[in-house]
């Protein structure tokens, strides 16, 4: 295309016309033949037509429509052939509207030989070439090499390369410290030898109870041949093993299964990965998916699950934090790769559902620190003074947010974050008292006005910009508090939910403008905005539930003036509770002792005449 020139518009009904109903796979190109995104289909001429029918489609959505220049479709014999081209094309173009896997380093293993004499244990990665024993997959290289730390303590087998094996002529250091039976220099017989390669294949295998039994019958062995010194060594060792498996077993797991939580927050995702061969603990490993948008956790498992297992061996079970639209169909594409059964569940029990909690805290924390990663933040206050067209970077943003249940028990929240991230000292709630039951405008007034009479006070700094969520009326109502204390040099600017309340769909309102703020699509300022946002409304929601917690707590009989803890008691005691106090007569309450005909009137007053009527 000349420079300058128009992009031709995409002729979709003439495209759509002839595309086939059959399963398959679509490629979206833009202008230059770029991949803008890809997908599978059970039927590509339904699926396809739906991105041009979509009235809730999200804005980046929107734009991604908007750039298409040309289709391709490839088409499959079944959904699963489909999925498993969708997955292979993702991990290797990466489009931009894709949720994207980047991981493409091969996962490292525990190797044992089988074509020496004496074996060799060690770490490895890549191609299974050579002849033996691999376990794992190990989510890091690190994982591996604590694995071997832990197996040279306890069975003294080599870990060394076999060029320095190959030349030694006398022990070396592993020998003296007892980490190895120095084969090298025929210190230690074949079957000797052996024994200890295969009590170290049992611990691999997760059978270490197994192990256990063997040397504890060996150990009782040594002890009638009256052979104490052997017998006290095979002691440590089942000491030494016990301690390890205590730490890394998993109780109630018997098989291969990898547990996968997935917690997403303001367009960032993160994936915890949870890995349990033959019931042990192998460790954990995290993924950050490259997204141009909101997506649910489930959509994101989904897109992710089919990229990790396309070129490794699944195991029989994954347990996962969150449903799957297609559950069924990805197991079934999973196990024809892997050449056996893999169920995927979600709803678990006991010790499954330990695990997959601990997996998904995992998820939440490391979501909340990368969100909260100095350089990051910084990234998104550049993106911010860009997008708002501030004329210098902001160093301080406060956001309000209100929180009720039916314009009861109203809390607003203010959370404040700098440039290092929130700044949680300085968050603030406000009981809201004296407006109208649900009147978020005036809540918010209340809020702001509370707030910034504070500040002018001198008890905190000033913001140079301050959110609010909500629309157009909640800024009105911060400019008016504002204005009535004199203030005029912080910015407001209000965060709307937008259509259908979707996160990604916010509305970005400045005070000074008719039509909402233009972000550039991917700008990071939004998730900067959508974190704050997003906490104050945390922050909100926990002040709400514990006023109201507080308010059941409160009886009404205890803002009767007169009417101390005792004569509480007596009173529901007698009328058998609080319904049975608020429709007795004066006269009734007036007969249990210790009320007075006066309190008793104040009593029967505070529950038939509480509005004044």
């Amino acid at each position: 295309m000349a420079p300058g020139a128009a992009q031709a518009e995409f002729d979709r009904k003439a495209f759509l016309k002839h595309l086939t109903r059959r399963p398959g796979i679509y490629k979206m190109l833009d202008e230059h033949g770029k991949i803008l995104y890809i997908g599978k289909a059970k039927n590509l001429k339904n699926r396809v037509s739906s991105y041009f029918r979509s009235q809730s489609a999200s804005p980046k959505q929107q734009a991604m429509v908007a750039k298409i220049a040309s289709i391709e479709v490839t088409v499959t014999h079944t959904e699963g052939e489909a999925l498993l081209l969708e997955s292979q094309l993702i991990k290797r173009h990466k489009p931009r509207y894709n949720i994207c896997l980047r991981d493409d380093k091969s996962y490292p293993y525990v190797f044992i030989s089988s074509d020496q004499n004496f074996p060799q244990i060690s770490f490895h990665r890549g191609a299974k070439k050579r002849k033996g024993q691999y376990f794992g997959p190990y989510p890091s290289a690190g994982a591996v090499k604590e694995t071997l730390k832990l197996l040279q303590k306890i069975f003294p087998v080599r870990q060394c390369e076999d060029s320095y094996y190959n030349n030694r002529s006398r022990p070396c250091l592993q020998y003296q410290i007892e980490r190895c039976t120095a084969p090298c220099v025929g210190l230690v017989s074949r079957e000797k030898y052996r024994e200890d390669v295969d009590n170290t294949v049992l611990f691999l295998q997760g059978k270490g109870n197994e192990l256990i039994d063997r040397l504890i019958g060996k150990m009782e062995k040594a002890s009638a041949n009256l052979e104490f010194e052997q017998a006290a060594t095979i002691r440590d060792q089942i000491a030494r093993l016990r301690s390890v498996l205590q730490k890394n077993f998993v109780h109630g797991e018997k098989g291969d299964v990898d547990i996968i939580a997935c917690a997403t927050k303001a367009g960032v995702a993160c994936i915890q990965v949870f890995f349990i061969r033959n019931g042990q603990n192998l460790g954990n490993k995290l993924y950050f998916p490259k997204m141009t948008e909101e997506h649910e956790a489930g959509g994101i498992l989904q897109a992710f699950i089919a990229q990790y297992y396309l070129d490794r061996q699944p195991p029989y079970e994954l347990i996962v934090s969150h449903p799957l639209a297609e559950s069924a169909l990805l197991g079934e594409v999973l196990a024809q790769q892997a050449g056996h059964s893999v169920t995927i569940s979600t709803n678990v029990r006991g010790e499954r559902q330990k695990w997959l909690q601990m997996a998904a805290t995992n998820a939440d924390n490391s979501l909340l620190s990368k969100l909260s990663d100095k350089q990051g933040i910084y990234a998104r206050f550049l993106s911010l003074q860009e997008e708002l067209g501030c004329d210098e970077l902001p160093k301080r943003l406060e956001c309000f947010d209100i929180s009720h249940t039916q314009g009861q028990q109203t809390v607003a929240s203010c959370v404040v974050f700098d440039r290092e991230g929130p700044v949680k000292s300085a968050y603030r709630r406000f009981n809201i008292e004296g407006v109208t039951a649900g009147d978020d405008y005036a809540a918010i007034h209340q809020a702001v006005y509370r707030r910034f009479k504070r500040m002018k006070q001198g008890e905190h700094q000033a913001p140079d910009v301050l959110l609010i969520d909500g629309g157009k009326g909640q800024v009105h109502e911060a400019q008016k508090a504002l204005a009535e204390l004199e203030l005029n040099n912080v910015m407001i600017v209000g965060v709307s939910k937008g259509p259908d309340r979707k996160a990604g769909m916010e509305k970005i309102i400045l005070a000074d403008q008719q039509q909402p703020l233009d972000v550039s699509s991917g700008a990071s300022a939004l998730l900067l905005i959508q974190h704050i946002r997003d906490e104050a409304h945390r922050f909100a929601i926990t002040g709400h539930r514990q006023r109201r917690a507080k308010a059941k707590k409160t009886s009404i009989l205890e803002g009767i003036a007169g009417l101390g803890p005792k004569r509480r008691q007596i009173l529901l005691k007698q009328f058998g509770g609080l319904q049975g106090v608020s429709s007795a007569g004066v006269d009734a309450l007036a007969s249990v002792d210790g009320i007075s005909r006066q309190l008793a009137q104040r009593i029967y007053d505070t529950f038939h005449y509480q509005d004044g009527s």
